[in-house]
C-alpha cells in the first residue's frame, strides 16, 4: 500500500456481501492512504450467463464518486482493455503532475 499510485478493486457484482466487502478494501487502501477518488477503479465483473443487469449497484456512499466499470470478458473484453488504459492515463497524468509539483517546491 505505500507509495501507491492507484487502486483498482475488482468485485463479483453477482454476489451480494462483495458489495459490503469493496467498502472495507475502499477504507483501506484509499481513504487511509493520499490517493483521490479519481486514483481508484472499481471493476463490477459480471461472470458469462449472470442474470444481473449492467445498471446502477447499491454501492455505498463512500463508493458513489468512484468510477465504476462493468466487466464481462466473453461479452466485451475490448471494452473494459479500453476502460482500464484510460485509468491507467489518469494515474500516469497524477503522477506526472505531482513530480512537477515536487521539483517547483524544490526549486523555490
Amino acid at each position: 500500500m505505500k507509495d501507491a499510485q492507484g487502486v483498482v478493486i475488482v468485485f463479483n457484482a453477482d454476489v451480494p456481501s462483495h458489495l459490503q466487502e469493496i467498502e472495507m478494501w475502499h477504507s483501506c487502501f484509499v481513504q487511509q492512504q493520499p490517493l483521490q477518488d479519481s486514483q481508484c477503479l472499481l471493476i463490477a465483473h459480471h461472470k458469462p450467463g449472470s442474470a444481473a443487469q449492467k445498471g446502477s449497484l447499491p454501492l455505498a456512499p463512500s463508493l458513489s464518486k468512484l468510477k465504476l466499470v462493468h466487466s464481462n470478458l466473453e461479452e466485451d473484453p475490448e471494452g473494459i482493455r479500453a476502460e482500464f488504459i484510460k485509468y491507467l492515463k489518469t494515474i500516469i497524468s497524477s503522477v506526472s503532475e505531482n513530480r512537477d509539483r515536487e521539483e517547483l517546491s524544490i526549486i523555490t
